[in-house]
């Protein structure tokens, strides 16, 4: 029984490993969105991530939030200069997420900022 108990175990854990590694390393899609970047910010009670929005729309009924990464400091940092203005940004969707990754599904690997086709810069 004991060596049952050992091997159902062991099972339960790789199995577990497989699945984080699965859903954090295997992108489900990768692609580009651009609007004006209208949020960044860094929220959360006991884990905090930085999450952010994008209006795709002249009337701002199309918003598309994303989650960053902690270790992207680069990205965090254009962000925070790029508040207000139209960006493009380049984003994996993972098949899920993690509470300490962040609350969507779409983390965004790269920004930046372009001319708004609806104003002048």
């Amino acid at each position: 029984m004991k060596k049952f108990l050992k091997i159902f175990l062991l099972a339960i854990i790789i199995t577990s490993l497989a699945y984080f590694a699965f859903v954090y390393y295997v992108p489900y899609s990768k692609g580009v969105r651009s609007g004006e970047l209208i949020k960044i910010s860094h929220k959360g009670v006991i884990v905090k991530t930085w999450e952010g929005e994008i209006s795709q729309g002249i009337s701002g009924a199309q918003i598309f939030q994303f989650s960053v990464e902690d270790n992207n400091k680069d990205v965090l940092q254009k962000l925070e200069e790029y508040q207000g203005h139209y960006v493009k940004v380049t984003y994996k969707e993972r098949f899920s997420t993690f509470f300490w990754l962040g609350d969507t599904k779409y983390f965004v690997t790269d920004v930046k900022k372009e001319v708004s086709p609806h104003k002048n810069e």
